[in-house]
Parts: C-alpha cells; structure tokens; sequence
C-alpha cells in the first residue's frame, strides 16, 4: 500500500530511561509522537501504528545544567517538538522532502532560543543546555536532526548496525579520524565534554541533518551517551538483532538498558528503539 507520497509502513517502538547507578536525578528525556495537520499524540513506552495517515517522531535528549537545570532543559527540548513539528505535516502529506531540512534547522533554533532565555533568566537555571537527536518518519523516510553527543543507529534488514550521528567531541571527532579505537573513545577522560549543545554560551547552533530511506526490517535506535559507555557496537547490533530466547521476552529498548547497567550505569541511561514492520 502506498499514500502522501511513501509506501505506508508499520513501526514498532520501545522506550526505556534509568537514572542510573550513581545520580540521583534523570537529566534524560525521551518522547515519542504520533501527529497530522490537526492531532498530536504522545505514545507510551510501547507500541504500534501505520504511517498511512501520520506521522511519527522520536527523541532523546540530555539535559544539562547542575541542580534541576538539566532536567528542564530536556524538557523543554522536547515540549518544543510537541508543539512546533505538527505544523510542518503537510510536507510529507504532499510527499514534499526538499523543506524538510528547513524544518529541522527552524525546529533546533527555537529549542536553542528557548533554553538560552530561560538559562539567562533564572539563577538556578544558568548555564543549561540540552543535547538532542530526533527522528521524523514520513511514508518510506526517516529525516533525523542532531546535536550534541546523544545518538542515532541504523540497523537495516541486510547490513551492519551504523551510527548515523557524530557526536560533538574533541574526542568524537578522533574516533571518526581513525586516531582513537571505540575502546580508547569510551574511556578517553574528555569523552563528554562537548564542542556543540542547545542552549548556555552557545551563540550559533548547526544541526546535523540527514535522511534515510527504510524498508521492512530496519531498526532505529536512539539514544543517550549513558546506554554506550556499557555496551558496545557489536554488543547493541547483537541484541537488537540476535537476541537470546530470554532477552526476546523483553521490547528491545528494555533489554538495550538493562543490558546497560550493570556494565556502567555510572550515567542517566536511555534507549528508543524504533522497528520496521
């Protein structure tokens, strides 16, 4: 079946957050959203549904900020979605891609805006910012933003599971050089200081913006920098794809968190696992 430009596809999702072992607040937030031209639905941790006449979006997103700042700001970066996404259904019901990209930047700019006013208003708010990867699905396409050191995977059908995010590190940017192997990265001592986030000090904001097209079988996993300092590539591919008897009792975004924290857990640990059908 094919309609709004796109073969209609059905998508599974799973999303699971834990504080962690060692901090005491959740700075991450995740969302999911069903929405047209009119309605916009948020969905539980678990579900289903057809693109046959919506569209969906998936985000992670880590606060930052000390105190309650971070919290917030990840809140609000995704509140922001909630209210600003909707209204740019009618491309993809028109089948229109070359506007999405617009879309995304004007999306990451109002979030960026929004999180520098209330940091700069508020003392216990100062300083916040938030990272944020984000998944749109139209009819046949997922369009992606990023910023910051969350991340995005693929996994199709035939081939290897691929980050199709770069984190927005010094140390990111060695791994992606070859000069650092993922062993190194994940315990290099400036793994988490990033060059680019929404909000705090943060004058011009440049998105990563990408499209992938999907097909039956891909999977899409998002999530926070927490889930990856416990599991590594291989490890994900092998339990989003290969999962034991057991682990398969569990939606993959459980299994991808609680396979997580016994290995870490030293961050906020978040998965959302997006699944073609």
């Amino acid at each position: 079946m094919s309609g709004r430009g796109g073969p209609v596809m059905r998508l599974r999702w799973s999303g699971q957050s834990h504080p962690g072992h060692i901090r005491k607040n959740n700075e991450d937030s995740f969302l999911a959203l069903q929405f047209n031209g009119q309605e916009v639905h948020h969905l539980g941790k678990v579900g289903e549904g057809t693109t046959e006449h919506t569209d969906f979006a998936f985000a992670v997103s880590d606060g930052m900020g000390g105190a309650m700042a971070g919290e917030f700001a990840s809140r609000i970066t995704t509140e922001k979605i909630t209210r600003l996404l909707p209204r740019s259904f009618k491309l993809s019901a028109q089948g229109l891609q070359a506007g999405v990209a617009d879309v995304l930047e004007e999306l990451f700019d109002q979030i960026h805006r929004a999180l520098v006013f209330v940091g700069g208003s508020y003392e216990e708010t100062h300083n916040m910012q938030a990272t944020l990867s984000m998944c749109w699905f139209t009819p046949g396409w997922m369009h992606f933003a990023h910023i910051g050191d969350t991340r995005i995977y693929y996994l199709p059908r035939a081939g290897d599971l691929r980050q199709l995010t770069e984190d927005d590190t010094y140390v990111g940017w060695l791994f992606r050089q070859g000069k650092l192997s993922e062993r190194e990265a994940r315990e290099h001592p400036q793994r988490t200081a990033l060059q680019k986030a929404l909000g705090a000090g943060n004058q011009f904001i440049t998105p990563q913006i990408g499209s992938v097209g999907y097909e039956p079988g891909d999977l899409f996993l998002l999530c926070s920098d927490g889930l990856v300092e416990g599991l590594y590539h291989h490890q994900i591919a092998e339990l989003l794809r290969s999962p034991t008897a057991m682990e398969a009792e569990r939606p993959p975004a459980f299994r991808l968190v609680e396979e997580s924290l016994p290995r870490s857990g030293r961050d906020n640990t978040t998965a959302l696992v997006v699944e073609v059908g």
